[in-house]
């Protein structure tokens, strides 16, 4: 068994892989909606303090922003965070932007009126770390909010089909898809947050002519897949993988073979800060 991998070591591998790729042009492509609907479920307002973690490009964090709210935006991976100030300046908001770990925040006890993560917190590795960080820097009284693609979902069956071919995890380190589990959410936070919606739906993807053409997208800009395809290639086993994702783009598809459509399955979590 390989050593423990010191932690400052660990972080600069998650931020080149979160780096590789180009995860803006997969927000653009077909994750749009999901920030506007997690800003939605928060009941975000003029005036309120928010945290986006893990914000990445400021899928998030800008409708907020768009709302009066006063946003941070922080994120492990500074490369996100530019290409989030472009999409921001684009939009006309303005917000603050600061290169954070998910499980170390660099903010006070008790700063934000909203701490609230689409689809990024769920990548640290470490979860109860993170979900502690969240209720710090959260106000009693305040708001939590995730949006996390879900276990027995079309991301989670991504996770399950990549594995095999991926590095190992580092030692403690607990599967991203689990945030997307009512049972682990209550696991994490227990009696500090009182959620109020806990609800299942699907992200409708129609951006891709062919079922494959979905694998491809993701082998091209998709940080954790470039990595475990990397992996794979350095045993010989690139090929393997490609397969591997290629059925795995056949079973999801939902559409037919010149007409694709996936249906990709997320946990809305919504609640109260004791």
């Amino acid at each position: 068994m390989p050593p423990p991998m010191p932690d400052a070591e660990l972080k600069a591998r998650h931020r080149a892989m979160w780096a590789s790729g180009d995860y803006p042009s997969m927000v653009e492509t077909f994750l749009l909606p999901l920030g506007p609907r997690l800003v939605e479920a928060c009941v975000i307002g003029p005036e309120a303090e928010v945290l986006d973690v893990a914000a990445g490009t400021g899928n998030a964090s800008i409708p907020a922003a768009q709302r009066g709210a006063s946003v941070t935006a922080s994120d492990l991976t500074p490369e996100l965070l530019e290409a989030g100030r472009h999409r921001a300046e684009d939009e006309g908001v303005d917000l603050r932007w600061v290169a954070a770990d998910a499980e170390q925040l660099p903010f006070d006890d008790e700063s934000f009126d909203v701490v609230m993560s689409s689809i990024g917190a769920m990548f640290a590795p470490h979860h109860a770390d993170v979900a502690a960080e969240l209720v710090r820097v959260c106000r009693p009284g305040g708001t939590i909010g995730l949006l996390s693609w879900t276990p027995d979902g079309m991301i989670g069956a991504l996770f399950r089909t990549m594995g095999p071919f991926a590095p190992p995890p580092p030692p403690g380190a607990q599967p991203p898809p689990l945030w997307g589990s009512e049972d682990h959410l209550h696991e994490l936070f227990g009696d500090v947050v009182a959620f109020d919606t806990l609800q299942r739906d699907r992200l409708e993807v129609t951006a891709f002519e062919h079922p494959r053409d979905y694998g491809e997208h993701f082998k091209a800009r998709y940080g954790p897949t470039i990595a475990a395809r990397a992996n794979a290639s350095r045993s010989g086993r690139d090929a393997e993988f490609d397969s591997a994702l290629d059925r795995f783009c056949d079973e999801w598809n939902r559409g037919t073979p010149a007409d694709a459509r996936f249906e990709m399955e997320y946990l809305l979590a919504v609640g109260t800060r004791a």
